[in-house]
């Protein structure tokens, strides 16, 4: 499986990870076979287990949710990063006006305005990596 050198006080060892299973190592140190036992909180799981809590739905789920006010959130379709940003707060848009310039799955993506507003805020700035959902501008609605 691996093979490692060491040192130890001036002798010099080869070890060969021969097998390793349910807690027991087969090690090979300078030709010699041994079987090592390791404790299971040594042991290093190589692919990571995702735990997530169990997800709660809501009795009103299946219904369309308003936005805040008057305000529309433009929020990020995909995690991705911000190459460059049109507008900056303040700035009237109309609808499929150019907001941002945005990178997601290796590919450019020109995000549109969705609504006419008022751009209230600003988020993100260039440069920065964004995940799903995240709000990156907001627009008070006209």
């Amino acid at each position: 499986m691996k093979k490692f050198k060491f040192t130890i006080r001036g002798n010099d060892y080869d070890v060969e990870i021969k097998d390793f299973e349910d807690g027991i190592a087969k090690l090979e140190v300078n030709g010699t076979l041994y079987k090592v036992e390791v404790e299971k909180e040594s042991i290093v799981q190589k692919t990571p287990v995702l735990r997530r809590p169990a997800m709660v739905k809501s009795k009103d789920a299946h219904k369309i949710k308003k936005t805040e006010g008057n305000i529309f959130k433009v929020k990020a379709p995909l995690p991705g990063n911000i190459l460059q940003i049109f507008v900056k707060p303040g700035d009237v848009v109309k609808k499929e006006d150019p907001l941002m310039l945005y990178e997601a799955m290796k590919m450019e993506n020109k995000l549109l305005s969705e609504k006419e507003g008022i751009v209230k805020s600003i988020n993100v700035s260039v440069g920065d990596s964004v995940l799903q959902e995240d709000v990156m501008i907001e627009l008070e609605l006209s």
